[in-house]
C-alpha cells in the first residue's frame, strides 16, 4: 500500500509539473512575442516564419537528445507523421489568417468552440462520454472566458471559412497527439523529436510567402538587431518547453483537459499584460476571469470524481446480457470452438 501511494504522489508531482511547465513557458512566449511583434517593440510581424523557427530549434534538440543517448527511438510509420504535421501547420497557418481576417472577438468565439468540437470529435473517433458535471464545468470556462476576451464581433465569409479550419484542423491535431502516443506506444518527447523536423522544413520553406500575405513584406526585408535576435532566440527555447510540455500534458490527460489549460492561460495572461504592459482590465474581464476559474475548479474536481473507483464510467455497461445471465446459471459450454473464444474476446 505505501509503495502505492508513492506512486500516485509521485504520479501527481509529474502531472502537476506537465501543467506548470505548459503555463509558464506558454504565458511566457506570448510576452516574449508580444515585445517581438508589436508595434511599441520591435515590430516583427512574421509570425508564421517565427513558429518555423521554434520548430527548428525543437527539432535541432530533439537530434542532439537521440544521438546522445538521452531519449530512445521507437518506430512510427513517416506517413502518420506526414499527415499529422500537414494538419498542424494548416492549423498554424488558419489560425494566423483567421486573426488576419476577423475582428478579435470572433477570433476568440473560435477559439472558444474548440473545448465542444473537440468533445464531439473524440466522441466520433474513440466513442468517449462526459458526465453532466464535465460538461458543465466546460461551459462555465467558456461564458468566463468569453465575457472577459470577447468584444466586437465582425464576420466575412473568407474568415469564417478560415476560422472553421483552423478549429477543426487544431482539434483534430490535439487529439492525433494522444492517439498516437497510444497507438506506437511512444513518449511525448519521442513523437515531437519525430513530427518538428518535418514541421520546420515545411514552414520554412512556404510560410515567407504566408507571411508576405498576411504583412505585405518579405522577411528579407526586415532589417534585424542584436535586439531581435535576442528576443527570437528566447522565443525558439521557450517555444521548445512549450511543445514539450503540450505534447506530455495531452499524452497524460486529454485534448479537452488541455483545451481547459489553455484558457487559464488567457487569464494569465490578461492579468500579466495588465501588471507588465499597462494593458486595460475592466470589470468586465475581472468578471469574466472570476466565473472562468470557478469552471476550472469545477472541471478538476469533475474530472477527479470520474477516476473514483466507485464512481460507474459513463461508458461501461450497468446491465448483464442474456448470455452472460445463462453463463452464471449454467456455466459455460465446454464444446465451444476457438473461433467462439475469439470473437468473445473481441467483445471485452
Amino acid at each position: 500500500m505505501e509503495g502505492l501511494s508513492q506512486k500516485k504522489s509521485s504520479a501527481a508531482v509529474s502531472d502537476v509539473g506537465a501543467w506548470a511547465m505548459n503555463v509558464i513557458s506558454s504565458v511566457g512566449i506570448i510576452m516574449a512575442n508580444k515585445e517581438l511583434m508589436s508595434t511599441a517593440g520591435y515590430a516583427f510581424s512574421f509570425a508564421t516564419t517565427l513558429t518555423g523557427f521554434h520548430f527548428a530549434v525543437t527539432a535541432l534538440v530533439g537530434f542532439v537528445s537521440n544521438a546522445s543517448g538521452y531519449s530512445a527511438s521507437k518506430q512510427v510509420p513517416f506517413w502518420e507523421l506526414l499527415w499529422f504535421s500537414i494538419v498542424a501547420n494548416v492549423s498554424i497557418t488558419a489560425m494566423n489568417f483567421s486573426l488576419m481576417l476577423n475582428s478579435v472577438g470572433f477570433y476568440q468565439i473560435s477559439k472558444l468552440s474548440m473545448i465542444p468540437v473537440v468533445c464531439v470529435m473524440e466522441w466520433i473517433i474513440n466513442n468517449k462520454k462526459y458526465s453532466k458535471e464535465v460538461k458543465m464545468s466546460v461551459v462555465v470556462v467558456v461564458i468566463g472566458v468569453g465575457v472577459c476576451t470577447v468584444t466586437d464581433v465582425k464576420v466575412n465569409l473568407k474568415g469564417f471559412i478560415c476560422a472553421c479550419l483552423a478549429v477543426l484542423s487544431t482539434s483534430f491535431q490535439q487529439i492525433s497527439i494522444g492517439s498516437l502516443q497510444k497507438k506506437h506506444s511512444v513518449g511525448s518527447f519521442e513523437l515531437l523529436s519525430k513530427t518538428a523536423p518535418i514541421q520546420a522544413v515545411s514552414l520554412l520553406i512556404f510560410v515567407p510567402f504566408i507571411d508576405y500575405c498576411l504583412s505585405g513584406i518579405f522577411i528579407t526585408n526586415y532589417q534585424m538587431s542584436s535586439g531581435v535576435i535576442a528576443f527570437i532566440l528566447l522565443s525558439c527555447s521557450l517555444a521548445v518547453f512549450c511543445n514539450i510540455s503540450q505534447y506530455l500534458c495531452i499524452g497524460r490527460f486529454s485534448a479537452v483537459s488541455f483545451q481547459v489549460l489553455g484558457h487559464m492561460k488567457t487569464v494569465c495572461v490578461l492579468t500579466l499584460g495588465w501588471l507588465l504592459f499597462d494593458s486595460e482590465l475592466t470589470f468586465k474581464n475581472i468578471m469574466g476571469m472570476i466565473i472562468a476559474v470557478i469552471g476550472m475548479v469545477i472541471y478538476s474536481w469533475a474530472v477527479e470524481a470520474e477516476k473514483q473507483p466507485g464512481k460507474p464510467l459513463s461508458n461501461s455497461k450497468t446491465s448483464m446480457t442474456e448470455e452472460e445471465i445463462n453463463l452464471l446459471k449454467v456455466g459455460p459450454d465446454t464444446s465451444a470452438t476457438v473461433k467462439d473464444v475469439e470473437h468473445a474476446a473481441t467483445k471485452l
